[in-house]
């Protein structure tokens, strides 16, 4: 068991009172949470409300997302949410692009908008709107788009007409950083594992027919732990992008269960959440770029060795896709053109190599891909 310092000298978490969780027991229950132990029967907008939000900067990522934690998914299963409204792409945790459903989203967004906020005042837009009261920008942005979907382009030659002597793409990005706007349906529709072409806008209030709500962090660190939990606050403040958590986390302290790492990291959980047992088999998974289950977490051992996680992280930004070989991410995989090659950390054993092979084909047959084949060990 691992030893952490207090004043005095080195004890065992066990000194605490919390019941210790091995890494492979957080490891197996973060697996469980996700679906990703056996893929579920449940409907996707169920799984998509344990996932909270889902990392949707690529059009094809969310779909194979789900083909890994739904049984008999089918591209048509989220591509018809969409078309329904039930389920909304836009700018969420992390400030980054997510599909989260439409309810959800009406909450999430202003949760996190303070992160969001934040990038006005980067370089890249601190120039162009220097000067402006960024709430009029946000203003007319309002009345411009209204009730109708534009595209960022269109927007923003709309908006240099009102703020002349601007760049018309800052423009239009300030808007979308300081409103919950929402993307047009062909920005998330299944075929491209890139995104291609211009990217359209709208209110959400107007594309979903929701209300915006009040910021509710109480309620997203409940999902979070249902999700990714037991967590640190180190952890919920990654996964959203949020700081200064601690305060909220203390509030709701008396009401979550209570455990530590091997390190000693005390960890918050909701207080019936299933823990799984460490000694469960972990089915071969394929996973998209950007997966929440990867990024999750400021301490991400508990899915990917920290070795493979820096040389993965070398490569945009850790959005490579990569494959789960006993829970762990054990090598990445990439579409090229009708080719699936795949790329192990280390070498496999000839079971390990079969495994990985079988799952490989059922992706191939989900996504129309025509061929398997593995690279050399990098």
């Amino acid at each position: 068991m691992a030893l952490f310092s207090r004043p005095g000298g080195f004890v065992s978490p066990a000194y605490y009172g919390a019941r210790v969780l091995s890494l492979r027991t957080l490891n197996r229950t973060l697996l469980q949470r996700q679906f990703l132990l056996q893929r579920t029967d449940l409907p996707v907008p169920a799984v998509l409300e344990r996932l909270v939000a889902v990392q949707g900067q690529e059009p094809n990522w969310p779909y194979v997302g789900l083909w890994a934690r739904v049984a008999g998914f089918r591209t048509d299963d989220l591509a018809g949410l969409l078309e329904q409204r039930r389920v909304v792409r836009g700018t969420a945790i992390r400030a980054t692009v997510h599909l989260v459903l439409a309810d959800d989203f009406c909450w999430l967004r202003p949760t996190v908008q303070p992160v969001i906020a934040r990038l006005t005042r980067h370089a890249y837009y601190a120039r162009e709107i220097d000067g402006l009261d960024i709430g009029k920008v946000a203003e007319v942005g309002r009345e411009i788009l209204s009730d109708r979907t534009l595209t960022r382009r269109e927007l923003g030659r709309l908006l240099a007409q009102r703020f002349p002597g601007r760049h018309s793409g800052r423009l239009a990005g300030t808007v979308e950083l300081l409103e919950p706007l929402v993307h047009g349906l062909a920005n998330a529709a299944w075929g491209s594992w890139r995104s291609v072409g211009p990217i359209s806008v709208s209110r959400t209030e107007a594309w979903a027919s929701r209300p915006m709500r009040d910021p509710d962090p109480e309620a997203m660190i409940s999902r979070y732990l249902a999700g990714y939990g037991p967590a640190t606050v180190m952890d919920i403040q990654a996964w959203s992008g949020l700081t200064r958590l601690g305060e909220v986390a203390d509030r709701m302290r008396p009401a979550l269960r209570v455990s530590r790492d091997e390190s000693g990291r005390e960890l918050l959980d909701l207080p019936h959440a299933p823990i799984a047992d460490p000694d469960v088999p972990a089915p071969v998974r394929f996973m998209p770029a950007f997966d929440n289950a990867l990024l999750g977490h400021k301490d991400r051992t508990r899915i990917i060795d920290e070795g493979d996680r820096k040389r993965v992280a070398r490569d945009a930004s850790a959005g490579v896709p990569v494959f789960l070989l006993d829970g762990f991410a054990r090598g990445t995989w990439a579409v090229e053109g009708e080719r699936l090659s795949v790329t192990p950390f280390r070498p496999l054993t000839p079971g390990e190599t079969d495994a990985v092979a079988a799952e490989a084909e059922r992706l191939c047959e989900f996504a129309g891909i025509g061929t398997v084949e593995f690279e050399e060990v990098t």
